[in-house]
This record gives structure tokens, C-alpha cells and sequence, in this order.
């Protein structure tokens, strides 16, 4: 917490120093959260992003959400200039997501499990972050919301592999929470799931 040297009139005043203090915890506490929207549809993911979302917002975190639906993002070329560079060739939307999810305090991704792994939309926006690998990055969190619509335990070991070897290129972030829900493919199916509320109580306490 940063001193504060206070005029000789408010040294003594209690509330004044008390007010300080809390300004300054909650600007510690606030967050920045950015989260990514894998699914090309409005499913049950994205139902449990939101549900994350809602609840950061009401702890007072800055939530920003990026649907990669809306999103042209090309596959990396292996070219490797950006190993020389920083930045990559390909002029698209996937430098503006990679230098916001860099610098965000906490990367969530809200996305649907397919044949146990994660989408290939995501899978290529972790290819085009190679760029900065090297690079500073401030983000020390990642969640992982998944559906599936198969309800077994092991559909969702694939996506939290992928996850974590994609973080071995971000040794300081880790895999810090994850939900996984089974038994939801229809858009709607999710509604009611205790994963919900869940999720809810996640972004609140992040």
C-alpha cells in the first residue's frame, strides 16, 4: 500500500485516514477479466461464461467479453518472423485479443468440449500468441468454463491438458480454477444446472 503524507490538520482525523485505507484496498482489489467466448453459437458455454461474468462485475472487477464468433483470426504459418519481431505477420483480429489477454489480471474461457478437447478457434488464437512468449505479460490467472454433452469426468481431461501446455509458455499464470459440466448439448440445457450459481460465485470471489 503506498504511504500517504497527510496534512498536519487531517493527521488526527480517523475517517479520513480510515477512507484512504479502503480506497486504496479496493484498487488493489479490482481486477481486470477479460473473457473469451470460444463457441460459433449462443449455447450452454456461453450461458456459463455469463454466469462468471455476472458475478465478477458485482464484486466490482472490469469484465470485458470478446466472442471469437465475431472474430476473423487466421491460422499461424509457422513462419516464426514474430520470433524476431514481437509481433506477428498476419494482419487480423488476433493481435488485439493476445495483447488484451496479456495484460488482463485474469483470462476466463467460456467454452464447449469437442471430441474432448477444445474448440479449434481456440486452439488457434494459443498458436498466434507464439509472438509474445518472450514478452512481458501480466495475467497470473486462468479459468476454464467447459460444457460437454457427454456427462462423464474424463470428456473434460483433454481441455485442461491443452490449457496447461499452452500455459508452459506462461510459467508465472496457472490453471487457477475450472468448471466442467456434463450432459448439456442442446442450446438451453444448462438452465437450472448448480454450475450456474457456481460460476457465479467464482467471478465473486476471484
Amino acid at each position: 500500500m503506498s504511504m500517504m503524507i497527510w496534512p498536519q490538520w487531517l493527521a488526527k482525523d480517523k475517517k479520513i485516514r480510515l477512507w484512504y485505507n479502503r480506497a486504496m484496498e479496493n484498487q488493489q482489489q479490482h481486477k481486470k477479466i477479460i473473457v473469451i467466448y470460444t463457441s460459433m453459437r449462443r449455447g450452454n458455454s456461453e450461458r456459463l461464461g455469463d454466469a462468471f461474468s455476472k458475478g465478477a462485475e458485482a464484486a466490482g472487477h472490469d469484465v470485458e467479453k470478446i466472442y471469437l464468433r465475431d472474430q476473423t483470426i487466421q491460422y499461424c504459418t509457422g513462419c516464426e518472423a514474430c520470433e524476431h519481431t514481437g509481433r506477428c505477420v498476419i494482419n487480423d483480429d488476433a493481435e488485439k485479443i493476445v495483447r488484451k489477454m496479456v495484460w488482463a489480471d485474469v483470462v476466463a474461457l467460456a467454452l464447449p468440449v469437442y471430441f474432448g478437447n477444445i474448440p479449434g478457434q481456440l486452439k488457434t488464437l494459443f498458436d498466434r500468441m507464439n509472438a509474445v512468449f518472450r514478452q512481458p505479460y501480466r495475467f497470473r490467472k486462468v479459468v476454464v468454463l467447459a460444457t460437454a454433452d457427454q456427462n462423464r469426468p474424463e470428456m473434460f481431461d483433454g481441455v485442461w491438458q491443452s490449457v496447461e501446455s499452452w500455459l508452459l509458455a506462461f510459467p508465472k499464470a496457472a490453471l487457477a480454477e475450472k468448471i466442467g459440466v456434463g450432459g448439456v448439448n442442446r442450446r438451453g440445457e444448462i438452465e437450472g444446472h448448480a454450475a450456474l450459481r457456481q460460476a457465479e460465485d467464482l467471478g465473486r470471489r476471484l
